[in-house]
């Protein structure tokens, strides 16, 4: 289930976030205090950016079971739907629910004519689902690669 976030959800959001890094920071030698810092620095700072360049975008919640497991972020264009991010917590991960979302949003743009499309950074395990699904690279923007699954053309 979907569910537009709120304010009340920043410290989830955050949290979620930073279950994305802990991998990286893993090989650090900060210390919890500081790798907790950076995140939280880094949270604020996606988050900003985020909503200064997808004005338009719906900010959801995933929840399932009545817990929330993780984050979709959309944006709507006339072009395409471009998925801003999709993450979910650890212990939900693997599990199908990701999938399952994204072929409901694959379907979404292909209804309406249009592609999906998601900014992936080049060595995201994830990219061999978003592959599975149909994602193709259009297009090399450095660290990130953009892929879109267009809809099928009738011949």
């Amino acid at each position: 289930m979907l569910r537009p976030a709120a304010e009340a959800d920043l410290p989830f959001l955050s949290r979620l976030y930073a279950s994305t890094r802990m991998e990286e920071l893993a090989v650090t030698a900060w210390t919890e205090a500081q790798k907790s810092t950076f995140l939280d620095m880094q949270f604020q700072a996606q988050h900003a950016h985020y909503h200064k360049h997808y004005p338009e975008a719906d900010w959801l919640v995933v929840e399932h079971a009545g817990q929330d497991i993780g984050r979709l972020y959309i944006e709507r264009w006339p072009s395409q739907h471009r998925i801003i991010d999709i993450a979910f917590l650890p212990a939900h991960r693997r599990k199908g629910y990701g999938s399952a979302l994204l072929r409901d949003l694959i379907d979404e743009a292909w209804l309406a004519g249009k592609s999906a499309s998601i900014h992936v950074e080049k060595n995201n395990p994830a990219r061999r689902l978003y592959a599975r699904l149909g994602f193709a690279i259009v297009e090399d923007k450095g660290v990130y690669d953009l892929m879109a699954c267009a809809p099928l053309v009738d011949p």
